[in-house]
Order: C-alpha cells, then structure tokens, then sequence
C-alpha cells in the first residue's frame, strides 16, 4: 500500500510512504504568478510528481491523506484564500487521477504523536525519533513541513492498516 501524504499550501510538502517505510519526501511543487510574482502551487507538476511514482502501481493500492485545513482566526482573506485554492487544486488533481482521498485534522495526527501545544518545529524532531534513517533529509528548521508529511502518512499507516 503506497500513501501518499500531504501537508497543503505553497509550503507545504508530499510524503510517499509504503509499508511502513519513506520512500521520498519532496516540497510542494511551485510556481510564480502575475505581476506580483505570487507563488501558487503548481498543480501540472504535482501531477507529474504523483504520476511518476504510482504508474505501475494498481489505484486501489494507493491512499491519499491531505491534512484537513480550514481558515484560523487572524489570518487575512487573501491568504486564506491562497490556502484554500491550493487545498483545491491538491484535491482535483487526485480526483482526476482516481485516487482515495482521505482527510485528517491536524488535531487527530498531532495528538497521536503527542505534538498537541507544541511548537512548529516539534513535528520535525519527532520525524527523526521515529524515521532516524531520514533525518539527514530533515536538518533544518524548514523542513518541519516534510516531518509534517511523513507523520502525517504514518499514522495513516499506524491507525488504518489496510490489507493488500
């Protein structure tokens, strides 16, 4: 069972995770647009990321889990707008390709790690405790939105263990 595990947004990251092992963690694909050069997910690229590592794979042996975001108090309109859009995009693409979906809370994956009330960076020295074999992949502090990622997909993995 390959999952695929997402952290949304123009920062965010794409974990692919089969049995129990990270296969690869890449940053989300982006782009600039307009005038103002504003970056946007690039969904054409997100689809070639996705495509390349499940050609061979059979669609019910694929899971989607995009971490289920929504709008916070204190963050503008267009921001949240710009975060929902790529929340979008993420979800067409994998509808286009026939993929399971499925959502989760930060609140369900963060506390099953124990990172309730903890900071940002907390997730990404929990990935290294976990998956110590990748921790070179995860020495900077930018890289907690791949440690989001890949706890993401494993307590997928952990929580719903689905025969092949």
């Amino acid at each position: 069972m390959l999952i695929i595990g997402i952290d949304p947004g123009i920062s965010g990251s794409i974990c692919f995770f089969d049995e129990g092992k990270i296969i690869d963690v890449i940053e989300m694909p982006t782009m600039t647009e307009g005038k103002k050069n504003k970056r946007q997910v690039n969904g054409a690229q997100v689809y070639n990321e996705i495509y390349e590592r499940i050609k061979k794979k059979e669609r019910d042996k694929v899971r989607v889990i995009i971490e289920q975001v929504s709008a916070m108090p204190g963050q503008g309109v267009t921001s949240m707008f710009n975060f929902g859009q790529s929340f979008g995009i993420l979800k067409g693409i994998c509808a286009a390709m026939q993929l399971s979906v499925h959502f989760v809370r930060p609140a369900k994956w963060k506390k099953y790690f124990n990172l309730i009330n903890s900071e940002k960076d907390a997730s990404r020295t929990r990935a290294i405790e976990v998956f110590p074999y990748f921790s070179s992949q995860l020495s900077k502090k930018k890289d907690s939105n791949k440690a989001d990622a890949i706890l993401i997909s494993s307590f997928y993995y952990e929580t719903y263990k689905i025969g092949d």
